[in-house]
């Protein structure tokens, strides 16, 4: 017993450290720039106009306006970045809000780089467009008039991912408040990916694969395009993506099964690692997990009824195309 906890030890560290390293540096080099980007719109009262701008996007889903420029932020960035911002404001949300927030950030997010990923797939950029936003726009409010009309989740969210506010005006004093916030997230991350490591010599990841493969199955995703799809969902769009478009070049799966496939994909993915995220700022794990899960197949499932009565030529026009076209 006490040689299989070494052994286990072992593989959980072995390279670890480097990877969390890499992965922080990452992200570091996005959110660094973005954290003077954002004082210096704050400076010159951008935020307030941008919430201004979005307010009327954000009372659709019964969020503050403030909570545009988080969104906005992801899409833009990434997760790690709405976050950040996140963490600058000092509005207090319920756990029904937060979780809307939360569903919005899932749904779309990182779009510059997931919207190239989904049409080098042969999906084109609006369809894609359409489905995140549109997507992520409609399920906060279907999750907004539920939990409004059913007085649910209306008690103040746990929110871990936030610091204290600085009296201190000054310029040091918000260095210096930033310069914990990175800390934070590098904790954050090395936390996270050490969980995402035990999960993965636990196989949890291949039992989500075995219980997502007859989902797939029914919304007509081909057994070739079955465990790249999974890849996706467990990891990421761009690991999922990415294996889609060799496998398409190579001719081993269709264009119609990419089209689904990555519309599946641009709502479902990185299942494991977006939602411990998010439940830091204190969402509902109910809503952001099988929430997400159920809104996905929903949607996906009435797409892929729709393309049935399609013919192929007018796919080949409005939705998708080969890769070698």
């Amino acid at each position: 017993m006490y040689k299989k906890m070494i052994l286990l030890t072992e593989l959980l560290l072995n390279g670890l450290w480097k990877e969390i390293l890499n992965v922080t540096w990452t992200l570091y080099k996005i959110m660094i720039p973005m954290i003077f980007i954002i004082k210096i719109v704050e400076e010159f009262g951008g935020i307030e106009l941008l919430s201004q701008w979005l307010s009327p996007v954000m009372a659709l889903v019964g969020l503050p306006s403030e909570m545009g420029l988080v969104w906005a932020t992801t899409l833009v960035t990434n997760i790690y970045a709405g976050l950040m911002v996140f963490m600058s404001t000092d509005t207090d949300l319920t756990v029904a809000q937060v979780s809307i927030l939360g569903t919005l950030m899932l749904l779309a997010h990182s779009l510059p780089i997931e919207v190239a990923v989904a049409k080098k797939a042969g999906v084109g950029i609006v369809m894609t467009l359409i489905i995140r936003i549109g997507g992520s726009l409609l399920m906060g409010w279907i999750l907004h008039q539920i939990y409004q009309s059913g007085d649910l989740l209306n008690t103040s969210a746990e929110v871990v991912l936030r610091h204290a506010a600085v009296s201190d005006p000054s310029y040091v004093a918000w260095a210096i408040d930033q310069l914990k916030s990175l800390a934070m997230i590098f904790v954050v991350i090395a936390a996270l990916m050490t969980f995402l490591r035990l999960l993965k010599l636990l196989g949890i990841e291949k039992l989500m694969g075995i219980l997502l493969r007859p989902i797939l199955s029914v919304l007509g995703i081909s057994r070739e395009a079955t465990n790249l799809t999974i890849v996706g969902i467990t990891l990421g769009l761009s690991f999922g993506g990415g294996l889609l478009i060799n496998e398409a070049k190579r001719g081993h799966i269709s264009p119609r099964d990419i089209f689904v496939a990555m519309m599946l994909l641009n709502l479902l993915h990185s299942l494991i690692e977006d939602t411990l995220l998010i439940l830091l700022i204190g969402a509902d794990f109910m809503t952001i997990f099988w929430g997400r899960v159920v809104f996905t197949v929903t949607v996906i499932g009435v797409l892929v009824f729709v393309l049935k009565w399609i013919d192929e030529s007018t796919c080949r026009k409005y939705f998708y195309k080969k890769i070698s076209d």
